[in-house]
């Protein structure tokens, strides 16, 4: 598959994850879970695919989110979606992720995304929040959502990822 169908679909889910994703979820988790398509999709590239690949989708969608969905304070995804996935790219470089290695490493990356920008709004007074209180009302409950996200789409994306290293390998001899 192509670079310009990988950047169409990760625009897909950026607009699915900011217009019908939040209609979805029931009323009383409403503002409570914050889908990060676009950072599982990210996850995947960097698994399946290389670290430079995952740190320029990463840099390129976190300042399409900073400057779309958070204006306060720009830099804040764009630094942390790129970072998470070069080095989830770096962990995996020279092995082959089963369905639970990738499960995992995408839950430890949402969670190392998910505190990071806690930290972040902290630092710069956005938020007043206690990390136990945001880990158990916001960080927690999307974390599920991604892995549920990162279930269903694990079989497609995987096979569209190294059928298309298999076809760059190709090219290359």
């Amino acid at each position: 598959m192509s670079t310009n169908r990988i950047i169409f679909l990760m625009l897909l889910l950026f607009v699915l994850e900011g217009s019908l994703v939040p209609w979805l979820i029931p009323e009383g988790f409403g503002g409570r879970i914050i889908p990060h398509f676009v950072f599982v999709f990210v996850m995947y590239s960097a698994l399946y695919a290389n670290r430079h690949q995952a740190l320029l989708l990463g840099a390129g969608f976190g300042l399409l989110q900073d400057v779309v969905y958070y204006g306060h304070l720009i830099g804040a995804h764009f630094f942390l979606m790129g970072l998470c996935g070069y080095f989830a790219g770096i962990l995996m470089e020279k092995k082959r992720a089963t369905i639970m290695m990738a499960l995992t490493i995408i839950g430890f990356a949402c969670l190392l995304y998910d505190t990071g920008l806690f930290f972040i709004y902290k630092v710069f007074r956005i938020t007043e929040a206690s990390y136990a209180w945001a880990l158990t009302n916001h960080i927690l409950p999307s974390l599920f959502l991604q892995l549920a996200f990162a279930l269903a789409l694990y079989v497609p994306l995987r096979r569209m990822f190294e059928s298309r290293s298999l076809i760059a390998e190709g090219d290359e001899e």
